[in-house]
């Protein structure tokens, strides 16, 4: 788990005269969960949209799977391909529950998928509504089809961008099993965004903060929540505001 799957070195993120984000360092090791939390508007969800390549750094380097990505040189689809991400608010088809999950696999030319898909199902306990429409699931069931359509890809790198707010208790520690289950038997990269510092804790291997756009610590879940180094760490944990 100590290999770098992502690096980033000197990376920023800027909105006209606006910096958003400015990283100087961060490794993401593969296999592992690490937990992004920190205050609404910090840089948790733009950090993440670098991590999926739907928008170039400002300025640095991103390296992922041996290639470079920088503000001149964009990923090739096939390493997009390798990188899947859930959203807080899943945007489903007007389809069934299986459509869209076989969904992703049309989009790159897979005519088959179906023993995937049946299986994916199973995994999210959607087997019963595989033929019910989309829009007629609960907020905790719609999460678990876009788990499912992540999930059938068979991504290298998944990132989540909280995936269980305003579910119920549930659908939050079902969807928190599948997440640590796809970790532990297939080692997929998960990177986690979420301000439930105890989601963070119970699912993260390691866990960085950001405040105002920069990493201020990233440690190992167990160093982060009770010896951290940096007092902005520490207060966070607490519970006390630190913006």
């Amino acid at each position: 788990m100590n290999t770098p799957l992502f690096r980033l070195q000197a990376v920023t993120r800027s909105y006209g005269s606006r910096q958003v984000l400015n990283v100087n360092e961060l490794e993401i090791r593969q296999g592992e969960i690490l937990a992004l939390v920190g205050p609404s508007g910090a840089g948790k969800s733009t950090l993440l949209r670098l991590l999926n390549f739907l928008e170039p750094p400002s300025q640095g380097t991103i390296h992922f799977l041996g290639e470079q990505i920088d503000p001149d040189r964009q990923p090739s689809l096939a390493l997009r391909r390798r990188v899947t991400t859930v959203f807080q608010r899943p945007v489903l088809l007007r389809r069934t529950v299986y459509q869209n999950v076989r969904y992703g696999l049309h989009l790159r030319g897979r005519r088959d998928g179906a023993a995937e898909i049946d299986r994916v199902l199973d995994e999210v306990g959607l087997v019963e509504l595989a033929q019910a429409q989309a829009r007629t699931l609960s907020g905790g069931e719609a999460q678990r089809v876009a788990l499912a359509r992540a999930m059938v890809l068979q991504p290298d790198v998944l990132l989540m961008d909280e995936p269980t707010a305003n579910l119920d208790p549930y659908n939050v520690g079902l969807i928190e099993r599948i997440v640590t289950r796809l970790n532990r038997e297939s080692g997929t990269t998960t990177v986690l965004v979420t301000h439930n510092v105890f989601q963070a804790r119970r699912l993260a291997h390691r866990v960085a903060l950001l405040l105002e756009g920069r990493i201020v610590e990233v440690a190992d879940v167990q160093d982060f929540f009770e010896q951290p180094t940096d007092p902005r760490t520490a207060a966070f944990v607490r519970g006390e505001m630190v913006y």
